[in-house]
C-alpha cells in the first residue's frame, strides 16, 4: 500500500493542521494512536483499489484518456489541472464529472455523484495523478477566469440565518482560532494542503469522502443550504479553493480526523 507522507496526513481542510503544542487539544490520545496507525494503513486504500477495478469496467484509463483528447503518458499531469475546462463538456468540470462523461460516451450507466462507487472512482482516477503538483490554471481561458471569480463569490457570500461564509472561518484574521475544539486552519496554506489530499478518509466518519461532499459537510454545519454536488457554484468553490494551493503535491488517500 502506499505510504502517506506524516506532512500530508497530518493536514485537514476543514478541521486540523500539524499537532503542534498550542495544538495538542485537537485529538485525544486514543485519536492520536488511531492517527499514526491509520498513517501506516489508510483503509481507504481498499476504496481505491474498489475505484480502480470500477472504473476499469467503466471504461479504463486509455478510453478516458481519448474521451479527454490526452494522450495517455500525458494523463497524470493533465489531471492535476483539475478542476479544469474540457472541451467535451464545452464547461469547467471536477473529476468526477469527467468520470460521468466518460461512462455517456462508453454507453454505461451514469454514476451518480453522491454515491459510494463514484467517490471509489474518483478517488482512484486522482491517485494517477501521486507525486504530482496541483496544476490548476485559472488563467487557461475565460470559463476558467469566470469560475474563479465566482468560486470567490461563493466562498466570501454570508448566507442562512446565521449569515456565515465559508470565509467566516478561514479568512486571514481568524485562522488559528477554535470552533468546537479544533484549530481552524488556513486553505491556502502548504501545510493544509487543501487541493491535494482529497478524497481522503475521515476518522470522525469512518469512510472516504470528496472535497465537494467535505464542502457540503461544513454547510450544513453552519446550517447553510447545501449547494448541490455538480452545480456551477459547487465547481467553482473548487476551483478556487484549489487555485489557494496550487503547488501542493497530490496524495491520494488522504487521511483527516
Amino acid at each position: 500500500m502506499r505510504r502517506l507522507t506524516v506532512c500530508a496526513a497530518l493536514l485537514s481542510a476543514a478541521l486540523c493542521g500539524v499537532l503542534n503544542a498550542e495544538e495538542k487539544m485537537s485529538m485525544s490520545d486514543a485519536d492520536k494512536a488511531m492517527y499514526a496507525e491509520l498513517l501506516e494503513n489508510n483503509p481507504a486504500e481498499m476504496d481505491v483499489a474498489e475505484g480502480e477495478q470500477l472504473f476499469g469496467d467503466l471504461i479504463g484509463a486509455e478510453g478516458y484518456a481519448k474521451m479527454l483528447g490526452v494522450n495517455e503518458k500525458d494523463l497524470a499531469a493533465y489531471l492535476a489541472g483539475f478542476p479544469r475546462y474540457v472541451e467535451p463538456a464545452k464547461k469547467v468540470v471536477t473529476l468526477s464529472q469527467t468520470i460521468q462523461m466518460a461512462a455517456a460516451t462508453a454507453k454505461k450507466p451514469v454514476p451518480k455523484l453522491e454515491s459510494k462507487e463514484m467517490v471509489k472512482m474518483t478517488a482512484y482516477v486522482k491517485s494517477l495523478a501521486n507525486g504530482e503538483k496541483t496544476s490548476i490554471d485559472v488563467k487557461a481561458n475565460k470559463h476558467m477566469e469566470q469560475m474563479l471569480k465566482l468560486g470567490q463569490q461563493v466562498f466570501e457570500e454570508r448566507r442562512g440565518g446565521r449569515g456565515l461564509s465559508c470565509n467566516s472561518c478561514h479568512s486571514a484574521d481568524i485562522v488559528g482560532q477554535r470552533l468546537r475544539m479544533q484549530p481552524l486552519p488556513d486553505l491556502g496554506a502548504k501545510e493544509t494542503a487543501a487541493a491535494g489530499t482529497w478524497p481522503a478518509y475521515r476518522m470522525t466518519q469512518s469512510q472516504m469522502v470528496t472535497l465537494d461532499k467535505r464542502f457540503q459537510q461544513c454547510m450544513n454545519n453552519a446550517l447553510l443550504a447545501k449547494i448541490p454536488l455538480g452545480s456551477r457554484e459547487m465547481v467553482a468553490l473548487e476551483v478556487f479553493i484549489t487555485n489557494k494551493t496550487k503547488g501542493n503535491e497530490i496524495q491520494i488517500p488522504g487521511l483527516k480526523r
